[in-house]
């Protein structure tokens, strides 16, 4: 499976990779929502995890932009943010319905392995 990664800490992006490369998925990892929207355009990825917290764009402003592709319209995204989901007030409705987030986890609360059930539960969910 493509994997898209942003994910703004360099080394907290690393270790995600490397879990999901050893689960036998291409990863790229992008720092910013510029260059996610690139390598996303190069290469269309089969699923998203991303943090909310972003710099200079908001996580929010990332997922309108990338949802306003046709093409990427119904890749599955799954968020993994240092800001926990009842911060977001309402955007959380908008997050799973109209920007179809399919998992939002907490990343103090959120082990390497729950993020690899994530990422395979909402990739099974997506294509079943």
């Amino acid at each position: 499976m493509q994997i898209l990664l942003l994910e703004p800490d360099v080394r907290l992006g690393q270790t995600y990779a490397e879990a999901l490369r050893s689960q036998q998925h291409e990863v790229v990892v992008c720092t910013n929502a510029q260059d996610a929207v690139c390598s996303a355009d190069l290469r269309q990825p089969d699923l998203v995890i991303m943090e909310i917290q972003l710099t200079k764009h908001s996580g929010i402003e990332f997922l309108y932009e990338f949802r306003s592709y046709p093409d990427w319209q119904s890749i599955p995204v799954v968020i993994v943010s240092r800001v926990p989901a009842h911060e977001l007030a309402g955007s959380t409705d908008t997050l799973h319905g109209r920007l179809g987030v399919r998992a939002y986890h907490y990343k103090p609360q959120t082990s390497l392995r729950t993020l690899l059930q994530a990422v395979e539960a909402a990739y099974s969910t997506a294509h079943s």
